[in-house]
């Protein structure tokens, strides 16, 4: 199942528990002694997981806010039997640790397969999963220049994204490279090792992490500009220790420390753009045991980009978290700009929803010259070099127009895209190759749609049937399928006259029905539409 773990079937939920815990028997290597009960380290997924209450808050500041207040309450709440069983389980030394998160309703806990076995049968349950994850870097063995999407010619208009903090989720980064030392933020809130085993200062022991970032903010010291918004400051998060591997739980809590970095919703110290350069598993696929953490970011307005993956040239090959409907997926082209790179990740994909074009763009990937360990440069191939010039063009739209929301920055980027291959958007370009200049134009004016609900009051009695007429409009030339959906806030009957629209703009009529045991007050009502990740919504109020 996705390469974590075998199956085993407990009162009809599935737990997903490595195979030499399911056939071990604690026994020493020598096969003559024993020290206890066998014990394993799994993620517990909770059912009841946030509906991220106040994604739709424009003001970025309180939108962040109110989004880390929703998923803390959301965990507390979610976790809090469970945890007294795990406590009274510790207590009798049948779980040696757990540890609470928030970001996604989970804990990591530490058991006897007993245990977990007796977690994973819990109604309030969803998944038990190891907590052990391949993690693989989207790189390939591999100069080409800014020049090639249009950076240059943004940097002359002023933007070089001075004022923006961009993040990547990688293996750390080269703190003394000359070309990134004067570009980290600095201070407690711009280091986060969830692994414990380099808490103070950013650290990188395969070198990933510090070519990415040379890509997306590298200086000139080498003689010319290496990243693509070469102002920004950065922060990070390492997802590989110091042996190489990952868990599912640190890199929870890396997502998590993005979202909050010093521990404070209070204080606005979060990234506006997180790069991730890796896919979860060796092979291609969807695995959505990172969507709710990725989910978490767009809600809280911190655009999220990831590496398409190497495993082209098949079709469907694409990668997770690339392929989630929320990621700004990147492909790679080689050095002429034109021609894609046969290992880039192609599509399609149905991850997280219908099928869909994959990646979402493509940017140059071959080549490339940018930051190495010790002071040195190197030059790479792959998606993973790919990525952090989108996310570097998504700085350099926020240095310039702050209020851009995740939404607005991705219609920017997919809109200005330079098409290639077949005419539209294709399972190996998707929607183009990524321009610099271009997206900059349009952040502008960004693509966006217009979503109406009227009436926006309307009284009505118990028993009674209401119509809200909905209307969508397609603005500053935005385009795609949009998908409508309903939802009310206090045990109304909704009845949408149609789910989706072929090109944006369109109208629908939603029909209430108020229960006859319907209390006083005001129910709300919140229309969404949503398109290629996307969300809009609108509400309105019955007053019965």
């Amino acid at each position: 199942m996705n390469g974590r773990g075998c199956v085993v079937t407990t009162l009809g939920l599935v737990l997903l528990l490595p195979a030499s815990l399911v056939n071990g028997d604690g026994a020493h290597a020598n096969g003559t002694e024993r020290r206890g009960p066998k014990t394993t380290t799994v993620v517990v997924t909770m059912r009841d997981q946030s509906a991220l209450e106040g994604r739709h808050i424009k003001n970025r500041k309180a939108r962040q806010r109110a989004v880390i207040t929703d998923l803390l309450a959301t965990a507390t709440a979610g976790q809090a039997s469970l945890r007294r069983d795990l406590d009274r389980w510790r207590r009798l030394g049948t779980v040696v640790d757990y540890e609470p998160l928030w970001v996604v309703d989970a804990v990591t806990v530490t058991a006897t397969v007993e245990v977990v076995a007796a977690i994973a049968a819990r109604p309030d349950v969803a998944e038990v999963a190891p907590d052990a994850i391949e993690i693989v870097p989207s790189l390939a063995p591999g100069t080409i220049n800014q020049a090639t999407i249009g950076a240059p010619e943004v940097w002359a208009l002023g933007s070089s994204g001075q004022g923006v903090v961009v993040a990547t989720l990688d293996s750390g980064a080269d703190l003394s490279h000359p070309d990134l030392e004067s570009r980290w933020r600095g201070g407690s809130n711009s280091w986060f090792d969830p692994y414990g085993q380099h808490p103070s200062s950013p650290v990188d022991l395969s070198g990933h992490g510090t070519a990415t970032l040379g890509v997306l903010v590298g200086g000139d010291v080498s003689g010319s500009t290496l990243g693509t918004a070469p102002g920004a400051k950065w922060v990070s998060a390492r997802i590989w220790d110091d042996a190489g591997r990952s868990t599912t739980s640190a890199i929870h809590r890396a997502f998590q420390w993005l979202l909050d970095p010093d521990g404070d919703p209070r204080t606005n110290d979060a990234p506006r753009v997180v790069n991730g350069s890796w896919s979860v598993g060796s092979t291609p696929g969807c695995d959505e045991v990172f969507r709710p953490d990725v989910q978490a970011l767009v809600a809280a307005g911190i655009s999220p980009v990831f590496a398409a993956g190497n495993f082209g040239t098949a079709a469907g090959s694409g990668a997770s978290p690339a392929n989630y409907p929320e990621s700004i997926a990147v492909g790679a082209v080689r050095t002429d700009g034109l021609s894609v790179l046969p290992s880039s990740s192609r599509g399609p994909t149905s991850c997280g929803g219908p099928e869909r074009v994959f990646p979402d763009v493509v940017a140059p990937g071959e080549s490339i010259v940018t930051t190495e360990r010790f002071g040195q440069y190197q030059s790479l191939s792959g998606t993973s070099v790919a990525a952090p010039h989108v996310a570097g063009t998504l700085a350099l739209m926020v240095a310039a127009h702050p209020s851009l929301t995740p939404a607005q920055q991705r219609a920017s980027v997919l809109s200005s895209a330079l098409d290639l291959g077949a005419t539209g958007p294709d399972d190996t370009f998707g929607l183009g190759r990524v321009s610099a200049s271009a997206a900059y134009a349009a952040s502008a004016s960004p693509p966006d749609l217009a979503l109406s609900v009227e009436p926006s009051l309307v009284s009505a009695n118990p028993g009674d049937r209401v119509v809200f007429d909905v209307t969508t409009q397609a603005q500053n030339g935005f385009e795609g399928a949009v998908q409508l959906s309903a939802e009310s806030h206090g045990g109304l009957g909704l009845d949408l006259s149609a789910d989706s629209f072929g090109q944006g703009s369109g109208q629908a009529t939603l029909t209430v029905s108020v229960p006859t045991g319907a209390t006083s007050g005001d129910h709300r009502i919140t229309v969404v539409a949503s398109s290629a990740g996307q969300t809009w919504s609108s509400t309105a109020t019955v007053a019965v």
